[in-house]
């Protein structure tokens, strides 16, 4: 894996390690392209993000390490950002980085891939909720805000599948990512998940091929062990897909570069 532009941090009280450790693994790892991406804060506040007023010690934080390292890996910063409807804060949006990641973790209130609400899931028809998903990424993805879509299907965490094809599902977000220029991650850390399966899923990597979207790779650690992990299962969907460049964004700009 030679870019892994998402990767956590403490600041969102959900994962573990200095900073220091995921840039020294990343290295070790041969990675060139190495980005911190962590969760913006949300308000309100659900206690799995970093606060406001911690945003600044974050990009600090990242901007030294970047001159610390850099003659050994390249170092980017940016925030994977909750696509909420009307939660979407200025102060992130705005914020001086090189790239935003759009992700939906939230139906409405409901945390879909936090395992405390698992419940939800047998209560409600499958189907329907990949739709509601996938209606929130197309949202997501019109806004124009967002340089990489965070692992596109998500929804799939726990393993519960729709009846119907997917790819009829998420037809429409995916143009609408196409038309932003957004990029599409190639996340392993689904592999880390019930689900065992990279995101997003064959079925969906076909439209995104057929539709001529770019990608990039991300492992999405919250721990230094995680940085570039699978990466050799990645490798090998670059290949059945023939993907051969891979995206990257400095100051919001995309440049794509041979993988």
């Amino acid at each position: 894996m030679k870019v892994d532009l998402h990767n956590h941090t403490v600041l969102c009280n959900h994962a573990s390690g200095e900073m220091e450790d995921y840039i020294k693994e990343a290295i070790k790892k041969n990675i060139k392209i190495f980005g911190f991406a962590d969760h913006a804060p949300l308000n309100p506040d659900d206690g799995y993000r970093m606060k406001f007023k911690e945003m600044p010690i974050y990009e600090e934080k990242v901007k030294r390490l970047k001159e610390e390292f850099k003659n050994d890996i390249e170092i980017l910063l940016g925030y994977e950002v909750d696509f909420i409807p009307g939660h979407l804060d200025k102060r992130v949006i705005n914020s001086n980085t090189d790239y935003l990641i759009g992700s939906v973790h939230y139906l409405k209130t409901w945390n879909f891939d936090n395992p405390q609400y698992l419940s939800v899931y047998k209560n409600k028809d499958i189907d329907k909720i990949w739709e509601e998903y996938f209606q929130a990424v197309e949202e997501m993805a019109k806004t124009n805000l967002f340089q990489i879509a965070g692992h596109l299907d998500l929804i799939k965490v726990f393993n519960f599948k729709p009846k119907k094809d997917v790819r009829l599902i998420a037809k429409k977000a995916i143009k609408e990512i196409k038309k932003a220029n957004m990029a599409v991650e190639i996340n392993t850390s689904g592999l880390r998940k019930p689900v065992k399966e990279i995101y997003p899923s064959n079925e969906l990597l076909e439209l995104i091929k057929e539709f001529d979207i770019d990608i990039t790779l991300s492992s999405d650690a919250h721990k230094p062990e995680e940085v570039g992990k699978y990466s050799k299962e990645a490798e090998e969907v670059l290949k059945k897909f023939a993907f051969d460049k891979c995206a990257v964004f400095r100051n919001r700009e995309k440049k794509l570069i041979k993988i």
